[in-house]
């Protein structure tokens, strides 16, 4: 059963796509919202340095759950061994000093719900994946089990936890989709690779609401996956996107080109390509708002 009633939340990453539009939405349902940031710009802001293993959260007090976000961008640009550091060191260090935290704090908040990634099934083809389905190899599927790993001590200090996988951000203000547009709004648009590589979107509205489900839903812990029910495979993106945006798309980007230009990056994000599927939240009662791509690129491109 959901139980709906205003909580004091504590929210990493505010300022990225999910947690700004989370904010919005969480303030206009009576949540008192904290951002945890860098550095106190006013009174009553939570501050931390997770490079450093530092937190302050004595100007907020206590709060009734988390929602853990913060992370460095895996996409921006090639993942050169500095990178690379940095990508895991943003998630790992800063995922164990909020949970080392909460955990030793009298009064510990009901849930910790933090930010993870499909990446962690690494690249499976056609293979259909939930849940319970094995875990991957490669950077990514390496990062995200050591960032779900970090919360351990949440979980046994009796704080419920949950792994958000979230999929491939699908929104025009920010996101894969953001990214797409101008070449395809250009004509310059087409696959990546051979175009079979399968994506598991889900819409920014979807991620907002489906993070306050799982506040709400208690008997959800663990991994969840954050994937609409309906993923496509690039080329089928490619197509739908070019005949939303009445626009030719007979432009691929050829595998080795694309490894050339980005190397491992452009390997795991963009040529890789997992068919995941949000069974758990199904089977919770989840009604996604986007569930099929269509539908949601009809709406943000109108």
């Amino acid at each position: 059963m959901n139980q709906q009633q205003a909580k004091r939340i504590l929210i990493s990453g505010a300022s990225g796509l999910v947690g700004g539009a989370l904010q919005v939405v969480l303030r206009e349902q009576g949540h008192e919202v904290f951002a945890l940031k860098r550095s106190a710009a006013q009174e009553g802001v939570a501050t931390w340095d997770p490079s450093r293993g530092e937190i302050d959260l004595s100007a907020i007090g206590q709060v009734d759950a988390v929602i853990h976000l913060a992370g460095d961008n895996i996409s921006a640009g090639r993942w050169t061994a500095s990178k690379k550091a940095s990508i895991v060191d943003s998630r790992v260090q800063g995922t164990r000093l909020l949970a080392q935290h909460f955990a030793a704090c009298k009064n510990k908040p009901q849930v910790m719900i933090s930010a993870s990634a499909i990446g962690i099934y690494g690249d499976r083809g056609p293979e259909l994946i939930d849940e319970q389905s094995t875990l991957g190899e490669g950077f990514l599927a390496n990062v995200c089990q050591q960032w779900e790993a970090s919360t351990a001590i949440a979980e046994q200090a009796g704080i419920r936890v949950v792994h958000a996988r979230i999929g491939v951000i699908l929104d025009r203000n920010g996101g894969a989709l953001s990214k797409l547009l101008p070449p395809f709004r250009f004509g310059a648009g087409g696959r990546l690779g051979s175009g079979q590589q399968w994506m598991s979107w889900i819409s920014l509205a979807d991620v907002v609401a489906s993070i306050q489900f799982l506040l709400d839903t208690a008997q959800l812990k663990g991994a969840i996956n954050l994937v609409a029910p309906h993923a496509v495979t690039n080329q089928q993106l490619t197509r739908s996107l070019a005949s939303a945006l009445h626009r030719p798309a007979f432009m691929p980007l050829p595998a080795a080109i694309v490894r050339l230009l980005f190397g491992e990056m452009g390997q795991e994000l963009l040529l890789a390509g997992v068919h995941v599927q949000p069974t758990a939240l199904q089977k919770a009662g989840y009604s996604f708002r986007h569930p099929r791509l269509e539908g949601l690129l009809a709406e943000q491109l109108s």
